[in-house]
């Protein structure tokens, strides 16, 4: 017969278990909770990133429900099974336990691999026909940004014509296309101009080393690579000034490697295009 003193102990021990996981639950809550409203993902401005976020949230959800799981059976079995003065009982396997903790995990995994896959070939498609097109090009340590002239192409790049000052896109002169090309500074001077509800493709280069082109409002995010173009679409659903930040260590001055990304509507952009060409 257990004494008074055990089953006290026995109900102390509950008791605290019960607080314990209470603490943990609102803790939990009020973390995410603080988290969403002050340094949570920024308020979301492009098409693409709704199904970012989506893809996010279920797995930081499903991961969250495992972690719970799995430390409150811990401190459950921790409880139940404290020693109590008796030989503990062992069995080398339990089959369905086994498969249970592997299949389960192993399916919900494959789901979340094969949305991931899904969302990332639909963000990396084709643009479509009437997209937008700049270049951006990183270097240590700022952005520069390229649109094309009135008959709507690139100019041809030529590493021999590269002057910091005169012709910081190496330019070819004897290419007609880069005549009328504009070029901007987004790092000091000048800004990413874009167009609200306007599919946009980014072709991303790289000077130096390798960097990466990161709007957080956008939730873009793609890698600038020194001789290769890299590229990414996505559609801007809202008006304002964004932020544009380096996301790739590339030196000592990485930090202050950023820019700043305006979207408008197209007769701003129009108004904005036509004056910085003037």
């Amino acid at each position: 017969m257990p004494t008074n003193d055990t089953t006290s102990g026995t109900r102390r021990s509950a008791a605290l278990l019960g607080i314990a996981l209470a603490l943990l639950i609102v803790a939990a809550v009020v973390t995410t909770l603080a988290a969403r409203s002050r340094w949570w993902l920024p308020p979301l401005a492009s098409a693409q990133g709704r199904s970012i976020d989506q893809l996010f949230i279920a797995t930081f959800g499903i991961i969250s429900v495992a972690f719970v799981l799995v430390h409150g059976l811990l401190a459950l079995f921790v409880w139940l099974y404290r020693d109590r003065g008796q030989r503990a009982s062992y069995w080398h396997e339990n089959r369905a336990l086994e498969l249970t903790y592997t299949i389960i995990p192993a399916i919900v995994m494959t789901g979340l691999t094969l949305s991931a896959a899904g969302l990332w070939s639909r963000i990396h498609s084709a643009p479509p026909p009437q997209a937008l097109v700049v270049e951006v090009r990183g270097e240590q340590f700022g952005w520069k940004a390229r649109y094309p002239g009135p008959d709507g192409k690139f100019g041809r790049i030529d590493p021999r014509h590269y002057s910091a000052r005169e012709n910081p896109w190496a330019l070819d002169p004897a290419d007609p296309a880069a005549q009328d090309d504009l070029v901007l500074d987004i790092s000091t001077t000048g800004e990413l101009h874009l167009v609200v509800d306007r599919p946009v493709e980014v072709r991303i280069r790289a000077k130096d080393v390798l960097h990466s082109f990161f709007i957080p409002a956008f939730r873009v995010k793609q890698d600038a690579v020194p001789g290769m173009v890299t590229s990414i679409w996505f559609t801007p659903t809202q008006t304002g000034p964004y932020e544009i930040a380096c996301a790739e260590l590339c030196g000592p001055l990485h930090y202050i490697m950023r820019g700043k990304v305006v979207v408008q509507t197209q007769e701003e952009y129009d108004a904005w295009l036509a004056q910085t060409r003037s």
